[in-house]
């Protein structure tokens, strides 16, 4: 049978021989190309070439569904995502179907979570079928595109979905989309010369020019015809030796495998079916392609084990944009452009029952189908050779443009007047009749006004670009309504009742808890931590009051902005029913994660006991703290330990008769364990002074605890003994532990340092020596008198070459590891130094001052008299092993005889009631 489009496929062919200077391929290409279009109408299912989120698209897909009325749609999108259509009308558009799934099988697991999405738009063809299938009685709406899970198997790498950046609000994070109808060059060289001729930034604006605005007004055979023919066109051009093209075809296969598969087993007629596909698989000549009886059918794989989860997600004009690539605005300009084109052609879209935020609408019973029609005409010849139907000049649309860009202008800080308005508006018919247009188009109108108001500097947030954005449609944000949460964020919406606020409301809105005067409130605090806790920083934010163990505020403020958060609260849905369940699960991941530390489990306890309030989840995680703590061969994270361990013990002393038996087990298996490594991590350089004091903290803290727990004293000084640290600061560690063992003297101490300032060979080391001093106030507290010593004399003593370079090095250590030791030195100094500057004169430093003494003239000291002196006297022994702790050593002088006082003589006259008193306390 002779083809309609012979003489337009001879006429190509013609034009190919006449450059023949040309590329060899240009014949083949020409004629494919027509070859294409004839083969995709021949198809006896009709098939419907759209572009994603395309006016034109939905207009000729809104006109053709009210002639033919079909029975049977076919659709290109994820086939397991049909359940979450009905759930359209619970929403304000656009939003996306999202497929979720954070278990994986059959995945790696580093790739976790996974995620899809199709976004849904009303100028959209997609929406416009959706919604007639939905509301039409005796329609079916079939998705037949690959699954969720095959998306990702024929993905070369899951844990990279993404390559396209993220949108500006992140509406849609790092979620795969799926692509409907992408129609955009994958030929770089041939993108590049389109946009250069066609003097367009870039290939949205391209688009608009040349497709869209030439299309809108077309009848159906005309758009099927030009869509499939650039659809064979961007095919042809495409690079075939790249996976994106291969996975494109086994998509064209996996469709047309579903479709007779449905036609088989329902019996439907493909004359009163619709097939709805990108104009890139419109012209797919594969052998697997069509719905003849016989056509071989497509291998599909079996799907993996991971489970899916599907819900709905707030969108947005530009995540949508930023998620494809297209220019900023492009969406926002398309939905414009809709709306015009509907109000011009007087259209009635098809609208979702209970649609939120669309016009209300009243329905009219669609028209009788028209007639089938005849054979297939060649329209692709006529639209190729005429020229192309323009509009003329609306200056009423432009004149509003210009005015309205000017108020805007004005109320964000631009000095914009009347005349800006004048000149914008012969700007943009400039540039237009430039850029060889008879109408300027928004790019045209958003590059005069950014030309004519844009000053040196921006006065506000807001450019003059982003301000024609918002003039021109904005960008609108869609919501999934409260029917379609699933059933968690649906119990937060309701938990969070009682504050009276409108947390559907995309603002930032201010929650005051009275907790005194409002019991009632009081879960709603709860839940407003945990969510703290599971949600971004943004999402909910405390302003007054805080969560820590031991603490009870009586009146809360927090800022709430979960409008603009909708997407992370029906991600959690997808983890668990309840809040609650989420967040015992993520503390159980975190705590028996392969990279979890004692610290972290630590942390999760903590955070169980803040939130759940549950033993039986504290005594797991405790547990797992042991048996992580026991595991571990460095001491990195032993400040946070320390920290953690000694806060839990604290709040259990103050709340509980007795210590959980995880802390037992925790301080008797950290003793042991920091023992056993104490002896190493002096002489590692890779452990820090930070850690190493934090592990005598630990050791010494804990020792009264552990050796209560029958854990031996001797361990801990066998493994001082057998540290042997070279580090200066380490040392002075060291020396700090042996003082509080009783091992070294204060006076002795006292003594090495006063070596060390007097030593020339040993003086640039002494900063080093003070930082390890610094971080020995964590093991022994009670040094903080020799440690500001220490630091005074340092100060005094060394040379200025030294002393000022250390000071930075002694600020910034200071800071970044020992920041909760800085308060305790204040304190101390506090306490040794003068209070006001006029004392200073007249001040001597308690080291250097002498020690008043009596002494006899062999030198010896003579015990006061009184009682007291008597009896120190007469029991020499106790006095001479307190002299030999603190350095103090001396010789007894003769007891001298002290006359009896007032209060001897009273007693010896009246013995009777020193009797009495004797045989009382005797009894």
């Amino acid at each position: 049978m002779t083809s309609p489009f012979a003489p337009l496929r001879g006429q190509l062919l013609s034009a190919a021989e006449a450059l023949a200077d040309g590329p060899a391929a240009l014949p083949e290409i020409l004629a494919g190309i027509v070859d294409d279009v004839d083969h995709a109408l021949r198809e006896p299912l009709e098939i419907f070439p759209v572009c994603h989120h395309s006016p034109a698209s939905a207009l000729a897909m809104l006109r053709r569904l009210r002639e033919k009325q079909p029975k049977v749609i076919y659709l290109e999108l994820c086939e397991d995502l049909q359940p979450l259509l009905s759930e359209l009308r619970n929403c304000r558009l656009p939003v996306a179907l999202q497929a979720f799934a954070s278990e994986l099988v059959d995945f790696p697991k580093e790739s976790a979570p996974l995620s899809v999405i199709a976004p849904i738009t009303e100028a959209s063809a997609e929406y416009q079928a959706i919604s007639y299938a939905l509301d039409t009685p005796g329609v079916s709406l079939v998705l037949v595109d690959r699954s969720t899970d095959h998306v990702f198997q024929w993905q070369p790498d899951p844990s990279s979905p993404a390559e396209t950046p993220e949108p500006e609000e992140d509406l849609h994070g790092d979620a795969v989309g799926v692509e409907i109808g992408d129609l955009r060059p994958r030929f770089a060289e041939l993108e590049e010369h389109l946009l250069h001729h066609g003097q367009v930034r870039h290939w949205s604006e391209w688009w608009d020019q040349y497709v869209e605005q030439p299309l809108a007004g077309a009848d159906h055979e005309t758009y099927r015809q030009v869509m499939t023919m650039i659809g064979s066109l961007f095919r042809r051009l495409a690079p075939h030796d790249s996976k994106r093209y291969a996975s494109d075809e086994d998509r064209e296969r996996y469709m047309w495998t579903r479709i007779r598969e449905h036609l088989a087993a329902t019996g439907a007629d493909p004359a009163d079916c619709l097939y709805i596909c990108g104009a890139f698989h419109a012209a797919s000549r594969l052998a697997e392609v069509g719905s003849a009886p016989g056509t071989p059918d497509f291998e599909i794989t079996p799907r993996t084990g991971t489970t899916w989860l599907y819900g709905l997600i707030p969108s947005s004009h530009s995540a949508i944009e930023a998620q494809f690539g297209l220019a900023p605005g492009s969406v926002s300009i398309a939905a414009a452009t809709w709306q015009k084109q509907l109000g011009r052609l007087r259209l009635t879209p098809f609208q979702l029952d209970g649609q939120k935020g669309g016009k209300k609408k009243a329905k009219r019973a669609l028209p009788p189908p028209a007639a089938t029609t005849g054979p297939v005409t060649d329209h692709l010849t006529g639209y190729l050779a005429g020229p192309p139907t323009l509009d003329g000049l609306d200056e009423e649309e432009l004149r509003g443009w210009c005015v309205d860009i000017v108020r805007l202008a004005r109320r964000n800080g631009y000095l914009a007047s009347t005349a800006d308005a004048i000149a914008v508006f012969e700007t943009s018919v400039l540039l237009a009749g430039i850029r060889g247009r008879t109408r300027p188009t928004p790019y045209d109108f958003q590059d005069a006004a950014v030309t004519c108001i844009e000053k040196d500097s921006v006065p506000g947030r807001r450019d003059v670009k982003r301000l024609c954005e918002i003039l021109l449609g904005g960008d609108r944000i869609g919501q999934v309504g409260y029917d379609a949460l699933p059933p968690l964020a649906r119990d937060v919406y309701d938990r969070l009742a009682p504050l009276g606020l409108n947390l559907e409301q995309r603002s930032i809105q201010r929650a005051l808890l009275d907790l005194a005067a409002r019991p009632e409130l009081a879960p709603c605090s709860q839940l407003l931590w945990m969510l703290r806790y599971l949600l971004p920083d943004q999402a909910v934010r405390p302003i007054m009051g805080s969560r820590k163990l031991g603490e009870k505020h009586i009146q809360e403020s927090w800022d709430l902005d979960l409008g603009r958060h909708q997407r992370t609260i029906i991600e959690l849905g997808y983890e668990g029913v309840t809040v609650e369940q989420v967040l015992e699960q993520r503390l159980r991941r975190d705590a028996w994660d392969p990279k979890a530390t004692a610290a972290s489990a630590l942390k999760a306890v903590e955070h169980s006991m803040l939130f759940l309030e549950s033993p039986r989840l504290t005594e797991e995680l405790g547990a797992r703290a042991v048996e992580l703590l026991s595991a571990e061969r460095t001491v990195d994270d032993a400040p946070a330990v320390l920290r953690r361990i000694r806060r839990l013990l604290g709040h259990y002393r103050a709340t509980t008769p007795v210590l959980p038996s995880w802390c037992e087990r925790f301080v008797t298996g950290g003793y042991a364990h920091y023992c056993t490594l104490l002896p190493t991590t002096f002489v590692d350089e890779e452990t820090g002074v930070r850690q190493v004091g934090a592990m005598l903290g630990f050791l010494f803290g804990m020792e009264s605890l552990a050796l209560s727990l029958g854990c031996d004293r001797t361990q801990l000084e066998i493994a001082v003994r057998q540290s042997h640290p070279e580090s200066p600061a380490k040392v002075a560690l060291l020396w700090a532990a042996r003082h509080q063992l009783g091992d070294l003297p204060l006076a002795d101490l006292r003594l090495r340092v006063d070596e060390l300032l007097g030593n020339p060979l040993v003086v640039p080391a002494v900063p080093q020596y003070v930082s390890g001093f610094v971080q020995a106030l964590e093991p022994v507290p009670r040094l903080a008198p020799f440690v500001v010593e220490t630091i005074s004399k340092a100060f005094g003593r060394l040379p200025d070459p030294v002393l000022l370079p250390w000071l930075p090095t002694l600020i910034t250590t200071l800071r970044q590891q020992a920041a909760e030791l800085v308060p305790v030195l204040t304190r101390e100094a506090g306490r040794t130094f003068p209070g006001t500057l006029a004392a200073i004169d007249s001040w001597t430093p308690p080291w250097l001052a002498r020690r008043p003494a009596v002494a006899t003239a062999t030198g010896a000291r003579q015990p006061s008299g009184g009682p007291a002196g008597t009896l120190l006297a007469a029991h020499p022994a106790s006095t001479d092993a307190v002299a030999e702790l603190l350095g103090c050593p001396g010789e007894w002088a003769p007891a001298v005889a002290v006359p009896a006082s007032g209060r001897s003589a009273l007693l010896t006259a009246f013995p009777a009631t020193a009797g009495a008193v004797a045989a009382l306390v005797s009894a």
